[in-house]
């Protein structure tokens, strides 16, 4: 049978339809394959997430770092890594909240946290978002002496006679500085039965004898250990321990009649995690703390456990009986802040910028 030319041309162009359209289905058919493959690469390629945090949490953060990525790559078979920031916590949260990207804040008050939340990274309700107030391990404020304790320091009142040099950081810049005056102003006002003329000026002499404010508490560590400077460090528990622990034979550590419970917080940066994709991963470190391998990493870095149970493993080291203040006894953080180390407060009145 004879074809035309008309209906040659029209096999023709039908044939080349046909195969255009099967390509473009094949085409995107592997598309969708190779989408999905990709999603599932991605889920098993290595996710970075940062931790925010104050300056003692060094050694803490190192340790737990590590069995944390082996719990998630146990649990999700993904490799985690932890890039770790650390500073006096004020700084820190100024830090974070002018942009510094961080996943999680790991700082040494609530009232830092809350900084950044206010600058709106951070949602509201954190505070219940993880046990114990979002604060999985505690510390106190203890005295760091010299081996033999020359000047023979035993309570917050020995630290206002003259000839003795104090080392504590700097409340505008420091949480744990912050811890070391509202326990000192708690002994105070157990002291003078609440007089605060004769409490303001205790707190007075006592910065009278500070020889150096640095912006945090390593750096004020590193002041009175490394550079021996001053009589007597007010220090974090966990701090003045570590200190002991490197050198046993040249400090003792003081632990005052009465301190403060001192609750480090942490949180998700939620506008962090949300942009990054981090949120689950960022939100299982932070409730991994509160596991009972994580609660003994606490403890092994002198971290008071939040675990009751665990704290008592650590009987042996830490003052359980001690009497400690609370940040309550202030009226909560925002008006603690307010009255004494927002600009003008107590502390800008009483101290001596010498």
């Amino acid at each position: 049978m004879k074809i035309s030319k008309k209906s040659v041309l029209s096999l023709i162009l039908s044939a080349t339809l046909t195969l255009t359209t099967a390509a473009v289905f094949t085409g995107c058919g592997n598309k969708s394959d190779n989408a999905a493959t990709a999603a599932d690469q991605s889920s098993q390629e290595k996710v970075t997430i940062t931790n925010v945090s104050y300056d003692p949490t060094r050694e803490l953060y190192a340790a737990y770092n590590e069995i944390f990525a082996k719990h998630w790559k146990e649990e999700t078979g993904q490799d985690v890594e932890i890039t770790q920031s650390h500073g006096g916590s004020g700084k820190q949260a100024l830090e974070v909240a002018n942009g510094l990207e961080a996943d999680v804040v790991t700082l040494a008050l609530e009232y830092d946290v809350k900084a950044v939340q206010d600058a709106g990274l951070i949602e509201d309700g954190w505070v219940s978002e993880f046990d114990k107030d979002s604060s999985p391990y505690t510390s106190t404020i203890v005295f760091l002496v010299r081996k033999g304790n020359p000047k023979n320091i035993k309570d917050w009142d020995d630290l206002v006679k003259d000839g003795v040099g104090v080392i504590t950081p700097n409340p505008k810049t420091s949480g744990g500085a912050r811890w070391n005056y509202l326990a000192a102003w708690s002994y105070a006002d157990k002291l003078y039965k609440g007089d605060e003329t004769k409490i303001k000026d205790f707190i007075k002499k006592l910065y009278q004898n500070v020889l150096v404010l640095d912006s945090g508490a390593r750096g004020a560590t590193t002041t009175f250990v490394e550079n021996g400077q001053g009589d007597v460090l007010i220090a974090w528990e966990n701090e003045a321990y570590l200190s002991i622990q490197d050198k046993p034979d040249d400090y003792e550590i003081v632990t005052p009649s009465i301190s403060i419970l001192a609750q480090p917080s942490v949180a998700v940066v939620d506008s962090v995690v949300d942009k990054r994709g981090t949120r689950k991963v960022a939100t299982e470190y932070l409730k991994y703390l509160y596991s009972d391998e994580a609660q003994r990493i606490a403890g092994d870095n002198y971290y008071r456990p939040s675990n009751e149970k665990i704290l008592k493993e650590y009987s042996d080291t830490f003052d359980l009986n001690i009497n400690l203040a609370t940040i309550k006894d202030f009226g909560g953080w925002d008006k603690a802040q307010k009255t004494h180390f927002a600009d003008g407060g107590v502390f800008d009145q009483i101290y001596d910028k010498k």
